[in-house]
């Protein structure tokens, strides 16, 4: 689980970019960042300009968010979403609001969750004012994309798969070193030094298929492409949805991602690694025949709001998910640090959704970010808020009191990136305390051979590196320990992946001493 402060020496930064998905893209192949920026403000009608507030009432319940937009509306803020789950509503309104309603009696905290303005802000919950809906920008946690041996773009189909080097059923499997990594006795290719992580339906202990369908994971992202033939069985329409402005939306195909936004491939990329299927074609999960509830995350501008995720989270753990992946951070500070009462709000915000979705049973993964840092250590941001219109990004110097959402919230499984050889990946994040488990996330370095080859919208694939993947190989672990201990909660099922975690002491001072990079050691699925 994340945890809190020390530092240590740690890995050289890699590439540009926060940690969500694939880092910004090098040769069309995605390298994840986070951009959010400025505040100029939108206007809406005459004189009208907007930006979103996260309310948070002191009671965190139903009677707490029913208070909490009171309040708002009092201040003349347009209550667009209630969340009665954790006591909090999200409303739209004119500067000088967050000062207006942080005074009043009950409330809790409340935080301006962008610095850009609401495009087009939608209709309030109550029918009044003539709001229509949208969100905002650009990142995510997870990879960087490769150039290595894909073809244009970074993608191929699955009869572009070599069938003289597959060693399993599934032909894009001849790439899968991720899947081989869990005990001690070399990956596919005939590697001796990685660690290896066995696909759950090799080997005795595997939980059964009837098994895995009736776990249900969360994939937060950019949205899941589920016609893509790896995906079409595996996505739960039912469970599935679309949190891109903070709101629910069920409609069908809300939950697909929008090819018109940069890095929207991101989602089904995940949810491919997580669990698609294993069927003689393309590639296969760690638990391949999991359900997985689709919840696009990303708004029109590239942007996760806070909003955003408190939305997603609150959706998964309704529908019953047992696992919750998040492979990006909250825009549009990549760290939020208490001293900043809008950021202080957003923190207990997501906070809130995290303990919910955990008191419900869900275990909540994240990724630690793909910048090289030390999160146990002072760090400096140089590229918040990502939303900004106009001006350079702020220079910040951080203490360790400022965090990453969701990665570093209490009972969250912060996931770090190894290469194929059970190295640490240069651009992953670490901190003693600070991480969880290290995962496979692969090198962007090392082409195709080096990365995750997983599924792309439209039929494809594409082989992405970062700790967006990395995560995503946890949270299929999950559906694996779910599927064998039904009844377990969300701490005893994290728990067993820490407990069943294989140590990793590779050479150089960044091993199992202190733990700062690997956390519990490299993900072993259970059995």
């Amino acid at each position: 689980m994340a945890q809190a402060h020390p530092s240590g020496c740690g890995p050289a930064q890699a590439g540009p970019h926060r940690a969500r998905g694939p880092l910004r893209a090098l040769l069309a192949m995605l390298l994840t960042a986070l951009v959010v920026g400025g505040a100029v403000p939108y206007v809406a009608g005459p004189g009208r300009s907007y930006l979103s507030y996260l309310v948070l009432a002191e009671q965190e319940d139903a009677a707490g968010a029913a208070r909490a937009g009171a309040e708002a509306r009092a201040a003349g803020g347009q209550v667009v979403q209630e969340y009665p789950q954790i006591g909090a509503v999200l409303a739209y309104a004119p500067g000088g609001f967050a000062d207006k309603v942080r005074t009043r009696p009950g409330v809790a905290a409340v935080g301006a969750t962008r610095t850009a303005p609401v495009p087009s802000p939608p209709r309030p919950l109550d029918g009044a004012g003539d709001f229509a809906a949208g969100t905002g920008a650009d990142r995510s946690d997870g990879g960087r994309s490769t150039d290595g041996g894909l073809g244009a773009g970074g993608r191929r189909s699955a009869d572009g798969a070599d069938d003289e080097t597959a060693t399993v059923a599934d032909p894009g499997e001849r790439d899968a070193w991720n899947l081989a990594m869990l005990g001690a006795s070399g990956d596919p290719a005939g590697d001796t030094s990685a660690t290896l992580l066995r696909s759950p339906s090799a080997g005795p202990g595997a939980p059964s298929a009837d098994a895995l369908r009736k776990v249900l994971v969360a994939v937060l992202d950019s949205g899941v492409d589920d016609s893509h033939p790896d995906l079409r069985a595996a996505v739960d329409p039912k469970s599935s949805a679309s949190c891109a402005d903070g709101r629910p939306d069920a409609r069908t195909g809300a939950w697909r991602p929008d090819l018109g936004v940069g890095e929207s491939g991101h989602g089904t990329h995940v949810a491919g690694i997580v669990g698609a299927a294993r069927d003689g074609h393309g590639v296969s999960g760690v638990a391949p025949g999991v359900r997985i509830a689709a919840v696009r995350l990303l708004g029109p501008l590239g942007q996760y709001y806070a909003e955003n995720i408190v939305c997603g989270m609150l959706w998964a753990a309704d529908h019953g998910a047992k696992a919750i992946n998040n492979s990006y951070f909250a825009d549009p500070w990549k760290y939020n640090c208490p001293q900043d009462p809008d950021q202080a709000a957003l923190t207990a915000a997501v906070d809130r959704a995290v303990g919910y979705a955990r008191r419900l049973g869900a275990v909540v993964v994240a990724s630690a970010g793909n910048d090289g840092q030390d999160l146990g250590a002072a760090r400096t941001d140089e590229r918040s808020p990502n939303d900004r219109t106009s001006g350079p990004a702020q220079s910040r110097y951080l203490g360790t009191e400022c965090v990453r959402l969701p990665g570093e919230l209490p009972g969250v499984v912060t996931v770090t990136a190894v290469n194929r050889d059970g190295s640490p990946s240069a651009y992953s994040n670490y901190g003693r305390g600070k991480v969880s488990l290290a995962a496979p996330g692969g090198d962007p370095d090392a082409g195709a051979h080096g990365a995750i080859v997983s599924d792309w919208p439209g039929g494809q694939y594409a082989a992405l590196a970062g700790t967006s993947m990395a995560a995503a190989h946890v949270t299929g672990a999950v559906a694996v320990a779910a599927a064998l201990h039904p009844d377990w909660d969300s701490d005893r099922l994290a728990a067993l992946l820490a407990a069943t975690a294989a140590a990793a002491c590779p050479p150089g001072p960044l091993g199992c001493g202190d733990r700062q990079y690997y956390g519990a050691g490299a993900l072993a699925l259970p059995h």
